[in-house]
């Protein structure tokens, strides 16, 4: 059996059972603005977008009544970013809406809304084949690419089964794409590799051999479970909208994807903190397992929930050079509203004031903490090492200060 037949068709059906819209080479060239009428396919796709121009603009129209851009400024507002991993960044951040448009009649900037994460069903997820793209010096073919209104999100790239090393090949395939045609991965946030029996996932912009992992579907099974886990469409919008993290180390800017586990344990936080009854919960983790980032993420989920009602979140850590490690790493991500408490003081001042925000705090602070200091209920306190960290009298303190709060340990 070929690439094509074992591995491809089935995706496009996989996906095409999912609610993605196949949209054939011919068709989704035509959107593109490819030039139908030259010979060799470099010369038609001279000039050619990265997107579905029409869906593109419909929908950013549909999400921004107020937008006066005309389709061709807003396409080129999307190609004009850095061909690297800050244009990459950038790319993300009008996923995630976080960019603006000027609006003369308004006199005002707005948030420029590409993608319907509150109501997914007013997106449009659409998937193509042999996705070709030409910068002028290289011309690169992607086997599958998956869309959400008309911006190409997710990369798949196809291998046979019969080859040695299949994953390693479509992996360093990928890399090429980078390398030649840089301008074409700006938008991709995800890749996939599979010959339909291994099925790896990773960030584009990262393709280091740590970074890339196996996709384990809920089911055992093969590729029709793994597609159909992964490509669910309310799990690529999280992954988007949530999972997906740049962070900057050594001055240099870095892209993550957040696991399986991660994510799991992330929800099920986000769930028990919102529960009624329940205030207390357990992170297991095992070393290198990324505890410090599935922190980080609950710490900005649970601050942005508006089921938390402006909140105070507590970052408990027993290492003193891990506070201000975790202050940079949460500066990187983009959240700007952590307070660092630099002693007892000032952490019984913070708790005191009512001071909504996150807190990064060592767990000696709370020694001789007032009891009741704050009867909040919606302060939510993430203990790192909980294990050896809570044990005693600093446990007492720490439960007898904030007694309504929800308490989540990780070890």
């Amino acid at each position: 059996m070929t690439e094509r037949t074992a591995v491809q068709n089935p995706i496009l059906k996989y996906a095409q059972d999912l609610g993605w819209e196949i949209i054939s080479r011919p068709d989704a060239e035509v959107k593109r603005g490819f030039d139908t009428s030259a010979v060799s396919i470099q010369d038609r796709a001279c000039n050619a977008s990265l997107f579905f121009h029409d869906i593109l603009y419909q929908k950013a129209r549909q999400f921004n009544p107020k937008l006066e851009d005309t389709k061709e400024e807003l396409v080129r507002k999307l190609s004009i970013l850095p061909n690297n991993i800050q244009g990459n960044r950038d790319f993300l951040a009008y996923l995630r809406g976080e960019k603006t448009f000027y609006s003369k009649a308004e006199n005002r900037e707005f948030n420029l809304i590409l993608v319907d994460f509150h109501n997914p069903a007013n997106n449009s997820y659409q998937v193509t084949e042999e996705y070709y793209y030409f910068n002028g010096h290289y011309g690169n073919r992607a086997d599958i690419v998956f869309l959400i209104n008309g911006i190409p999100v997710v990369v798949v790239e196809c291998k046979n089964a019969t080859l040695d090393e299949a994953i390693a090949i479509g992996i360093d395939q990928l890399r090429r794409y980078h390398k030649e045609t840089p301008e074409m991965m700006i938008p991709h946030q995800m890749f996939t590799v599979t010959e339909s029996l291994g099925f790896s996932y990773g960030v584009t912009w990262n393709m280091n051999k740590r970074s890339i992992f196996n996709w384990k579907q809920e089911q055992v099974g093969g590729l029709e479970d793994k597609v159909k886990t992964f490509f669910n469409k309310e799990r690529i919008l999280a992954y988007i909208k949530d999972y997906i993290i740049f962070a900057e180390k050594d001055e240099e800017l870095n892209k993550y994807i957040l696991c399986q586990h991660q994510t799991k344990a992330v929800e099920l936080v986000i769930e028990r903190a919102h529960h009624p009854k329940k205030h207390r919960g357990l992170v297991w983790h095992t070393q290198g397992s990324g505890k410090t980032f599935t922190m980080i993420k609950v710490a900005e989920m649970l601050f942005k929930a508006p089921e938390s009602e402006k909140p105070t979140i507590l970052m408990l850590i027993d290492r003193n050079e891990l506070q201000d490690q975790l202050i940079r790493n949460l500066e990187s991500i983009g959240i700007d509203h952590a307070e660092k408490a630099t002693s007892i003081a000032s952490l019984k001042r913070l708790l005191k004031s009512d001071y909504r925000g996150i807190i990064v705090s060592m767990i000696h602070k709370f020694h001789d903490m007032p009891a009741n200091i704050n009867l909040r209920k919606n302060i939510y306190v993430l203990v790192d090492e909980a294990h050896r960290t809570t044990q005693g009298d600093m446990g007492n303190y720490l439960l007898a200060a904030i007694p309504n709060a929800t308490f989540i340990g990780f070890t």
